[in-house]
């Protein structure tokens, strides 16, 4: 059993967590029992959150009594100047496993970083958690990330994007926008499409799992650390998990998000793209070559007389096809895909129309807003978004790799 039964209905305990059962074979059993978890400590970073975190150490300390394992509080606070430090050293001395690590303010990432390292080095900790200050995450969610990582998970995010997860129907849509196309943006750069909320701050992550990484090497310190490490993960081979989970917008104190924060956040997606995918640096050369066919067939055109709103369409069209050849026999060429020939050409025309009619309306649309901007670029400001859509149709669709 996991947990202490809430209560108990004619002798059943309605919060029993098996250990065995659930069509598990004997051997995945005993390697269960010998994977059990004892010490949790769930790290908090915060900055002027004086507001929040007492109520949250108590709200905590509550949801402990339910749990039969050495649960933890680790504050990493960034010498807020509003006397949050002192509020968790007062908490402390009213809970032995409260503790506190202050120190300069570097971000959200490095704090992290921090504070899973004295966890697990300082503390023994078997499985760290993140968690922010702001009641943005509910407390008595804590349990049910615990008890995935129980049943066998290594990294389970409280998921705001999966069935039976939610964001605040206040939110503007701004907020909305931030959110949501961060997850697309994560998912699809970096190729992390496996997971729906990539840049959620709830986790529940075993220490077995960081020990593999040099969280050092993430090269991040802000919020770009949550799809980095998310990242490695990944790629070492983990089982992730996501379980739906509530969001609530913070109701004392504001947002800590800033503009640095979203500029770290896009390079560094980029930067995981560009460092770890062959596919991509392969995609982006040809993009290359056809950035060069566009241009030099489009000023050939045009220097022999042609109309530029014709010679705009066929130099984009040479250069799909141009592309598209050499994704088919260079790009993609590893991958298995269950279409027949015919059926990938088929496909190839319908993005090449696509791609044709994004490109082209750029064009248009900034020759008639920019007139007297030279006309090449214009048509190098029509590649951009072109060739962003040519590789997401061509990678997720036409030349998609098909199941095991």
């Amino acid at each position: 059993m996991i947990f202490r039964p809430e209560k108990e209905v004619n002798g059943t305990c309605d919060s029993v967590f098996p250990v065995t059962g659930s069509g598990r074979s004997v051997a995945e059993a005993w390697a269960f029992r010998m994977n059990r978890l004892s010490k949790f400590v769930l790290i908090v970073p915060t900055y002027n959150e004086r507001d929040n975190i007492g109520p949250l150490i108590e709200a905590l300390e509550e949801e402990f009594r339910k749990i039969p394992y050495d649960m933890n509080i680790l504050v990493m606070d960034d010498n807020s100047p509003d006397g949050t430090a002192e509020i968790v050293r007062q908490a402390g001395k009213n809970y032995s496993n409260v503790y506190l690590i202050t120190g300069e303010k570097q971000g959200l990432g490095a704090a992290y970083i921090r504070g899973m390292k004295h966890a697990i080095d300082g503390m023994n900790a078997d499985a760290v958690m993140e968690m922010d200050a702001d009641f943005s995450h509910k407390p008595d969610d804590v349990p049910r990330l615990i008890r995935a990582l129980d049943e066998g998970a290594d990294f389970v995010i409280g998921s705001r994007y999966v069935k039976g997860g939610t964001i605040p129907h206040d939110w503007g849509l701004l907020r909305q926008a931030i959110s949501k196309w961060g997850n697309i943006f994560a998912r699809y750069i970096v190729g992390l499409y496996k997971v729906h909320d990539c840049t959620a701050g709830f986790r529940a992550i075993r220490s077995s799992i960081i020990k593999r990484i040099d969280l050092e090497s993430l090269g991040v310190q802000g919020y770009a650390f949550q799809i980095a490490l998310l990242y490695k993960v990944m790629a070492s081979g983990a089982r992730v998990q996501e379980i739906p989970v509530e969001f609530v917008d913070r109701v004392k104190g504001t947002t800590k998000l800033g503009f640095s924060d979203i500029r770290e956040f896009i390079i560094h997606a980029w930067w995981l793209r560009f460092e770890h995918s062959k596919t991509f640096v392969r995609f982006v050369v040809v993009g290359a070559s056809g950035v060069l066919v566009n241009l030099g067939v489009f000023t050939v055109l045009i220097n022999s007389g042609l109309n530029k709103f014709l010679a705009s369409p066929i130099s984009i069209e040479l250069s799909i096809i141009s592309n598209v050849l050499l994704n088919n026999f260079w790009t993609f060429s590893a991958r298995k895909t269950k279409h027949r020939f015919y059926v990938k050409g088929l496909k190839f025309n319908v993005v090449s129309l696509s791609v044709l009619g994004i490109s082209y309306s750029t064009f248009v649309i900034l020759n008639l807003l920019l007139p007297n901007l030279a006309l090449q670029i214009h048509q190098v400001l029509g590649i951009v978004p072109a060739m962003l859509a040519n590789y997401f149709l061509h990678s997720y669709w036409t030349f998609r790799s098909s199941p095991e």
